[in-house]
């Protein structure tokens, strides 16, 4: 809604425009009257709207047309006054008045109009029946009102009725020719509706009205009082009430009915509340609100969130098999003015048998965006209506903003739930193949993806440790002269190479070797096409030299060409080595039973109490195997404890 309010009142002379003000200010009608009034502001303390007023008074005498068009610009809402005892100041409204301002006013903008008979105490009869066709010629006046200055008679109204021309507009609403809600206000009414349907079962139950009131007017409807809406409902469509609650034609019936009475404040607090504008169209405060974001630091959805999400998915999965058919994801988006989710997302998220996104993938998905575009996760949780179904200030409060990751060093330990892997190699050397396993498809399941449906990115949950967190992994296109900051920015880094490709594996330590040779960031090197045979990379080293003289992991094999779903070991180590980047060279084996599995499991703490507990009983005891199992005991507790 509007900061504050300008109204402008226009006229012939002598028709009392100055007496308007003047009384309005006074209460009672001057002796004296000036050739204009200087502009006045009511404080918003005083005003039905609670919103501060201008008033402006406008003289031919004492102004220039230029002055007259300076004015026509700034105003919000323009009061032409005219005198009902002179039929020439009637007549001045079409062929002066309204025409001079429609030419100085933008035609995509034009500033609502309101008609002021004044000096109706000097006649008997009303000059409506000459008034009303011009209201039907002209759409931009919103209502027309006689007044009094002499006897103060409506001039309250008038300037209340002006302030809501402004603040609670009819034009983008109602179209009076037609008497129906505009199309805008329609589409704006059906998404307010699908939100507050929180079922969707496509009728408001008694509850969902209840919280609908609560949300939009701070207060909740008796239940007789909403037995009175439903009946008026009843009187006048017949299938407005289904099932005894307000389908989605009794809810516009409603906005339509409120309207035609002259309650469009009642509409506007409705679609205000949902974040919507004086043209309908949904805020950027509403959909884009401030959230602090520092350097070094990743946006992630957290458990409000996630509850929130989890609700809509239930909400649209109607045959509850935990996937959202083609149908069921059309039917979630159509609170959005458009598709946010093209056909990559199936090959960037876990997907059913039949191509679907199933739960997982569909939380992985928003994961995925929030950590890359936290203001597009913002937008659309501003469609969903995430702050007012959860009763927010803002959708921000779904958002946590992870610690600085040089914290997480210092501290050795991280309270991130996402983590990202940056995926490089040589062209043709298995990266997209890579990404594909992770979401579970091997060789043959990724060949029937489209060229034009391919996806750079996968997200997918793994567990370290009992804990669930996402891994990113993230295709980088082989270009070895430029990497952005963007393509180093990770907490792990993969190097793929091809077995079967003599020359595949120099891009790899080329790559390493000039980008990540200092860096801090775990690097693992991945020979895909482990099912082929491998031949003898062109690089000076071997793999597996290269490795050891950078104190790397050995070359990791991996091949998703087998019948059954590949393999997902990997995904888990990389997850643990971003999780835990600050410790020393890990063992990289799927049994995890070697000394340095060991030593980086998060059971070391308890065989280590248990070796200490141990070795104190062996203290204590005097039997002849002590001097047997002393040293076996120190030389454990020193494996557990330095390696």
């Amino acid at each position: 809604m509007r900061k504050d309010v300008r109204i402008l009142l226009v006229g012939e002379p002598k028709v009392g425009k100055t007496s308007l003000i003047m009384s309005l200010v006074s209460e009672e009608f001057p002796d004296e009257v000036p050739l204009r009034a200087e502009e006045i502001t009511i404080p918003a303390d005083v005003t039905p709207e609670r919103v501060p007023t201008h008033i402006v008074d406008y003289s031919e005498a004492e102004q220039s047309d230029e002055q007259l068009y300076q004015e026509i610009s700034k105003a919000n809402v323009i009061c032409i006054v005219y005198s009902v005892n002179n039929k020439k100041s009637i007549e001045k409204v079409t062929s002066h008045w309204i025409p001079l301002i429609n030419d100085r006013t933008d035609k995509d903008s034009r500033v609502p109009l309101i008609l002021v008979g004044n000096k109706s105490d000097l006649v008997e009869h009303s000059s409506m029946e000459t008034i009303l066709p011009i209201m039907n010629q002209y759409q931009d006046i919103e209502t027309c009102v006689e007044c009094s200055a002499k006897n103060l008679k409506n001039i309250s109204e008038l300037f209340y009725y002006a302030q809501k021309a402004v603040l609670h507009p009819t034009g983008p609403l109602y179209c009076p020719e037609q008497k129906e809600l505009k199309p805008s206000c329609i589409k704006s009414l059906t998404r307010i509706f699908k939100v507050s349907d929180l079922d969707n079962d496509g009728i408001l139950n008694d509850n969902e009205l209840n919280f609908f009131q609560r949300t939009c007017f701070n207060t909740p409807l008796a239940p007789q009082a909403l037995e009175d809406v439903k009946n008026v409902v009843r009187r006048n469509m017949a299938d407005g009430v289904k099932d005894n609650g307000l389908s989605l034609k009794g809810f516009l019936f409603l906005h339509t009915l409120f309207i035609q009475r002259g309650r469009h404040e009642t509409t506007w607090t409705v679609l205000r509340r949902f974040g919507y504008d004086d043209d309908l169209e949904l805020t950027q405060e509403y959909l884009f609100p401030m959230i602090k974001m520092p350097p070094d630091c990743t946006t992630e959805l957290n458990h409000n969130a996630y509850l929130f999400l989890q609700s809509v998915f239930d909400k649209h999965d109607k045959d509850r098999d935990c996937a959202l058919s083609p149908d069921e994801v059309k039917d979630l988006f159509k609170v959005f003015p458009y598709m946010p989710w093209g056909p990559d997302v199936n090959h960037t998220v876990c997907t059913n048998e039949q191509g679907w996104i199933t739960y997982q993938g569909y939380l992985s998905q928003w994961t995925l965006t929030t950590y890359l575009d936290v203001q597009r996760s913002l937008e659309y949780l501003g469609y969903l209506g995430y702050s007012i179904i959860y009763e927010q200030e803002s959708q921000a409060a779904a958002i946590t903003v992870t610690r600085n990751k040089r914290i997480d060093l210092q501290k050795k330990q991280t309270q991130r739930s996402v983590f990202r892997c940056n995926v490089l190699g040589g062209r043709g050397s298995g990266k997209s193949a890579f990404l594909q396993a992770f979401l579970g498809k091997n060789l043959q399941g990724q060949r029937r993806i489209r060229e034009d449906h391919k996806s750079f990115y996968a997200i997918s949950t793994t567990y370290v440790y009992g804990q669930e967190k996402y891994l990113l992994l993230h295709e980088v296109m082989p270009d070895f002269d430029f990497l952005s900051e963007a393509d180093l920015a990770c907490d792990v880094v993969c190097l793929v190479y091809d077995i079967n490709n003599p020359g595949s594996f120099e891009y790899c330590a080329k790559v390493y070797k000039q980008y990540f040779i200092d860096s801090k960031t775990p690097c693992v090197v991945i020979a895909a096409k482990s099912d082929l045979h491998e031949v003898r990379q062109h690089h000076s080293l071997s793999p597996h030299e290269f490795c050891r003289k950078h104190k790397l992991h050995p070359p990791q094999p991996f091949t998703c060409s087998m019948a059954e779903a590949p393999n997902k070991d990997i995904y888990t180590r990389l997850t643990t080595m971003a999780m835990y980047p600050h410790s020393r060279l890990r063992c990289m084996c799927a049994s995890n039973r070697c000394t340095y599995c060991l030593c980086q499991n998060l059971l070391k703490l308890e065989l280590l109490r248990s070796i200490k507990a141990q070795l104190r009983r062996v203290l204590f005891n005097r039997s002849s195997n002590t001097r047997f199992w002393i040293p076996l005991f120190l030389f454990l507790l020193h494996v557990f404890t330095f390696c």
